[in-house]
């Protein structure tokens, strides 16, 4: 009787390429994995910072933030999004560019420039402030922050899905008497969600680890890694360390039941 390892045919190109990813696998395991063996030796601390309201505020303040500025996302850039999948016209590749450089441009930067237009006296923030709408070290200023990071993710995968979908499909429903709205929404948005869905994670999970920008332009309510970089400048990694492992924790959870194969497309 033969082993499994003669019925099994050895690709070694496959062997090599695996071999070379698990160094990245290493990096990430190594990384966080010691973070987590380090706290669990201190597990008083962790306790202790769970039960923090600065620190159940500071979270609180990124989760709301980064939800928010996912859904305005959502909200603006699928349509963004659809209309740059199913159009080609002169100019495309430079709304396509720009719609990129929050990605490319150093976070630092993307901060200052917020802050140039959205603090009390910018060009957004000074009208706004008229109408009771602060940006400037405040609530709105944390979404904008996380939300101009963040949104490339949405537009360019949810793009990318609505590439995937044979525009005949709509051609035929409307044939059969659906305006372009229904078809929108009974044919394209439905088969192209599982993209959109995967850019809104990312665009939530690229939101609440925002640090830089909201730093600048949002320093105060505290998010979770402003809370982190504040504790860690001033009391070091012993007492920085409990709330990074608990927001990690927090994140897993949510990336995991956004994996759950219920919310897949069959």
């Amino acid at each position: 009787m033969r082993g499994w390892w003669e019925e099994t045919k050895v690709d070694k190109f496959s062997v090599l390429f695996l071999f070379l990813g698990l160094f990245l696998i290493a990096l990430v395991c190594i990384t966080l994995g010691n973070m987590f063996y380090k706290q669990i030796m201190d597990i008083p601390t962790f306790i202790s910072v769970i039960k923090d309201p600065v620190v159940i505020n500071a979270i609180w303040i990124s989760i709301s933030a980064t939800t928010f500025s996912t859904l305005v996302a959502f909200f603006f850039g699928v349509p963004l999004a659809y209309f740059l999948a199913r159009n080609d016209f002169w100019g495309k590749s430079i709304i396509e560019g720009i719609l990129d450089i929050p990605m490319m441009i150093p976070h630092v930067v993307a901060g200052i420039a917020l802050y140039a237009v959205f603090n009390r006296s910018g060009v957004i923030g000074a009208p706004l402030k008229t109408l009771g709408i602060i940006f400037q070290d405040d609530f709105p200023g944390v979404i904008v922050a996380m939300l101009f990071m963040s949104f490339p993710y949405v537009v360019n995968t949810a793009k990318e899905g609505f590439k995937t979908i044979d525009p005949r499909l709509e051609n035929v429903a409307r044939s059969l008497g659906a305006s372009q709205w229904k078809a929108f929404l009974k044919i394209t948005f439905p088969l192209a969600f599982p993209s959109i869905f995967n850019g809104m994670l990312q665009c939530w999970a690229r939101g609440i680890s925002e640090f830089s920008a909201i730093l600048i332009l949002a320093y105060f309510p505290r998010s979770a890694p402003i809370l982190i970089y504040e504790w860690f400048t001033t009391f070091g990694l012993a007492v920085s360390r409990p709330i990074s492992v608990l927001l990690i924790l927090i994140c897993l959870a949510i990336f995991a039941l956004s994996r759950l194969p219920k919310w897949k497309r069959q």
